[in-house]
């Protein structure tokens, strides 16, 4: 189709450029996999979610999967919960790196399907699976140190639709699209959804985003339309996605009740931020979500 073949050459180009000047860490082969420490953070406050988290990271590169997570997660006194990412069309998990990274510096386990063609979502469940078998192996660093009951799925582009269609898994328990494909069918999906729209995105118009919210009427769902923003805007560094992503992460799998303020309830942070958002709607059933309880 159009779309994917219009996105695909920018993509491709940003991740031979980022692959190029990814050399800072620490490099240690396994048998499939690469590990790589990343920068430690600096502690950020609870509300801030567009600063990193306190939790330095590291990256596992598998043959399907790539991993960013806590650094010390086998000292963890806590599980972490998951997000399962897929790529945008022709796209890498080091071209979102920075988004993955701060994820993970937030307390999550990022799993991101490598393939560049995530729209079946078929990589990102097979995220789950890995993590479920590293999860039980007393050998590994995530033994027993992996959330599983608590699991979102986000992407960008192909990957947003991806997001949707892995939304049908009952293992999921909300769903993040940012700017999302059209081969998706949302009424699948049984678990609340926050869908992210570029105002300025001539690759997946803002109206396509919009559909799926429309049609998204048996599941709590919003839309935000992120002011100024391109159909590129959350590659490399994400900018304004960076905040909104995390907070709605933090709301969904860990409980965080200041990040579900940001969305639901009177207060609805985001329906009053002006300055990033240029458009946000929230359907019937999420504007029944109190905030204490997203």
């Amino acid at each position: 189709m159009l779309w994917r073949r219009n996105l695909f050459a920018p993509l491709a180009a940003l991740a031979l450029a980022l692959t190029a000047s990814a050399g800072a860490g620490t490099a240690a082969a396994a048998t499939d996999t690469t590990v790589v420490a990343a920068a430690s953070p600096a502690a950020s406050a609870a509300d801030d979610f567009g600063s990193p988290g306190p939790y330095a990271t590291a990256v596992e590169v598998g043959a399907i999967t790539t991993l960013y997570y806590p650094r010390d997660i086998a000292d963890s006194d806590r599980r972490h919960p998951v997000i399962v990412w897929g790529n945008g069309t022709g796209g890498v998990p080091l071209v979102y790196r920075d988004l993955m990274l701060h994820w993970a510096s937030q307390g999550f386990v990022v799993a991101a399907a490598n393939t560049p063609m995530s729209n079946l979502g078929i990589s990102m469940r097979a995220s789950i699976d890995m993590l479920t078998g590293r999860n039980a192996d007393r050998g590994s660093i995530f033994f027993d140190r992996v959330d599983l009951e608590h699991i979102g799925a986000s992407g960008h582009s192909q990957g947003g639709a991806a997001a949707i269609v892995v939304g049908s898994d009952p293992r999921i328990d909300t769903i993040l699209p940012i700017q999302p494909g059209p081969l998706a069918n949302i009424n699948a999906v049984r678990v609340p959804a926050l869908l992210l729209a570029g105002q300025r995105d001539s690759i997946v118009f803002p109206a396509l985003v919009k559909a799926f919210y429309n049609a998204a009427d048996h599941i709590p769902a919003l839309y935000g339309e992120v002011r100024g923003a391109d159909h590129f805007t959350v590659v490399g560094d994400p900018g304004p996605f960076a905040a909104p992503t995390t907070a709605w992460f933090r709301a969904q799998l860990m409980g965080d009740r200041t990040a579900g303020a940001q969305f639901f309830g009177p207060g609805c942070g985001i329906c009053t931020d002006t300055a990033t958002w240029s458009d946000v709607r929230r359907n019937s059933l999420a504007l029944n979500v109190p905030a204490a309880t997203p």
